[in-house]
């Protein structure tokens, strides 16, 4: 009996002539086999699914003055766009590291990056925390130059199943890595009304914390289970309703944005991840090493400008940005998400 040929798969079709969903938008989601289609959509300022664009490249490379030779890591790999651009420069004879905590994009990374020619011969790629620095340290041995873009990656905002976007049906998780800690849905059933009103002040400056708190709580209380960011970003429109309906639609929005980012930065602990980067970061580099770091929310860059100030003045860092560098008015035009992107460096001395 001859073996039957396997059935030709369909593709997911769509409506309207535009995909609107992720899983729908094939052509992004295969940048290799359609450039066509992937050009377009940067053209038209945005960001294909499952990519991301890296935001300052052309003012974190000026700073780094990365040469020939030289040792670095990169401490936030995620898409590797920074990488590709900073493995270039230090060839012939120089080494890059890598660090990740997203077990999900840290292999494609690595095989995007293998597909430019650049494999474990000249860029080191380990699953680690950044804040586990000193542990990457024991092996490379002190560097020229460490950069660390805190942003969540645009594949991770993207795609529905990671759940960290307000505007996705998906579960409520918000973890950059969904293997270990608790999801923000957990999270949630575990705060009290003045814990959560204080988490949403604290980490996002929410100035309707008390509302929303009050009504997460409310329905956690009579039973309900919030389990998906759907669900979540409904309790925040019910409790906004006392909002003149003429700025209701653009409040919602805001609170949901603010919202999902005070869980993300809890759920991931974030600001004390960051802390721990900083304090490791001076024995990380040898003398006259650089260090630029590219934040996107108040908390995270107040943190990085009082630890770059406060080892300035001990004398371990012999020069300090003296304010932040911004995105160029293009790069915001053209990538909306480096709007609020701040650039710091440090020189160690």
């Amino acid at each position: 009996m001859e073996e039957q040929e396997p059935g030709r798969v369909r593709r997911i079709r769509y409506k309207g002539t535009h995909p609107k969903t992720f899983q729908e938008k094939y052509k992004e989601l295969n940048p290799e086999q359609y450039q066509e289609d992937i050009a377009k959509v940067l053209l038209q300022g945005r960001t294909p699914a499952g990519m991301h664009r890296s935001i300052c490249v052309r003012e974190i490379m000026e700073f780094l003055a990365i040469s020939p030779g030289q040792k670095g890591l990169d401490a936030t790999l995620g898409y590797g766009g920074h990488s590709l651009e900073m493995v270039q420069r230090l060839l012939p004879g120089g080494l890059l590291y890598g660090i990740d905590v997203d077990p999900f994009e840290l292999p494609r990374t690595r095989e995007r990056l293998a597909s430019y020619g650049f494999g474990p011969e000249s860029i080191i790629i380990r699953k680690l925390n950044f804040s586990d620095l000193d542990l990457m340290v024991e092996e490379s041995g002190p560097l020229n130059f460490i950069l660390a873009d805190l942003g969540v990656s645009s594949m991770q905002i993207d795609n529905p199943e990671r759940g960290f976007s307000y505007k996705l049906e998906g579960p409520l998780d918000l973890r950059l890595n969904p293997k270990t800690g608790k999801s923000a849905a957990t999270l949630l059933k575990t705060l009290s009304k003045d814990r959560l009103e204080a988490l949403l002040t604290k980490n996002a400056d929410e100035p309707y914390s008390e509302p929303i708190a009050t009504a997460i709580i409310t329905k956690i209380s009579n039973g309900t289970t919030i389990s998906t960011t759907t669900q979540l970003r409904e309790i925040i429109q019910e409790s906004l309703e006392f909002l003149p309906i003429e700025v209701r639609k653009e409040e919602v929005k805001k609170s949901c944005q603010r919202c999902f980012q005070a869980l993300r930065i809890e759920v991931n602990n974030e600001f004390g991840v960051l802390d721990e980067f900083l304090d490791k970061l001076p024995d990380a580099l040898v003398a006259g090493g650089r260090v630029a770091i590219l934040s996107f929310h108040s908390g995270e860059d107040r943190r990085v400008k009082k630890s770059f100030q406060y080892y300035f003045r001990e004398g371990i860092y012999k020069e300090v940005a003296p304010d932040p560098i911004r995105p160029s008015a293009q790069e915001c035009n053209t990538n909306p998400r480096a709007r609020s992107a701040k650039l710091r460096w440090a020189i160690k001395a």
